[in-house]
């Protein structure tokens, strides 16, 4: 776990949560072992969203209240641009613009990447904005993937301001189409 995450995810209430749950009077607290690394990404980091297909997004209205909603496209869609930059191109969909009306607003967002089938995940906090397709093209050509077909609105460009790994324990595995067509080829377990 990086420093900046404990900072931004280990609250007053969430330490006086564990308190109360016994964690933290106990020999490991769940902020022990924070590395000095910060939020760059390492190439880790990097192989692992770059392979992702999708992630899940949440942001936070006007009101409080958070939205979670599931981004997707073509594998490599989210791209790391430098350790401490990732970007995807938004495509258009249901056209209600929650996600990119909440970032407007107020860019603080939390992703979480799942790996279903090697029960991993990585979660990352960051600032984002937004830039209009014709803004930026140079940047949109970046984030295009000319065998994917959908039109690209914007390009959600996020500072990463932190990430950790998180436990496998309660990760059920899942495949794609393609993934358990390569384990039932070379035979490997499917659970």
């Amino acid at each position: 776990m990086s420093t900046a995450f404990g900072r931004i995810a280990f609250t007053p209430s969430v330490r006086a949560f564990q308190a109360r749950q016994g964690v933290r009077q106990r020999g490991t607290r769940p902020d022990d072992g924070i590395d000095e690394t910060g939020a760059a990404l390492t190439e880790a980091e990097s192989a692992f969203v770059g392979a992702r297909d999708g992630f899940y997004q949440a942001t936070v209205g006007e009101n409080g209240w958070p939205y979670v909603q599931f981004r997707g496209g073509p594998p490599g869609f989210l791209r790391v641009l430098d350790p401490r930059t990732i970007a995807y191109a938004d495509f258009r969909g249901n056209m209600q613009y929650i996600s990119a009306g909440n970032l407007s607003g107020d860019g603080r967002v939390s992703l979480i990447l799942m790996d279903y089938a090697n029960r991993r995940r990585l979660k990352i906090l960051g600032r984002a904005r937004l830039v209009d397709a014709g803004d930026e093209p140079a940047l949109v050509a970046r984030l295009e993937d000319p065998d994917y077909r959908a039109r690209i609105e914007r390009a959600v460009v996020i500072a990463v301001e932190a990430f950790d790994w998180n436990c496998p324990q309660h990760i059920t595995p899942r495949f794609t189409e393609a993934e358990f067509a390569a384990r039932w080829e070379s035979g490997q377990d499917l659970r």
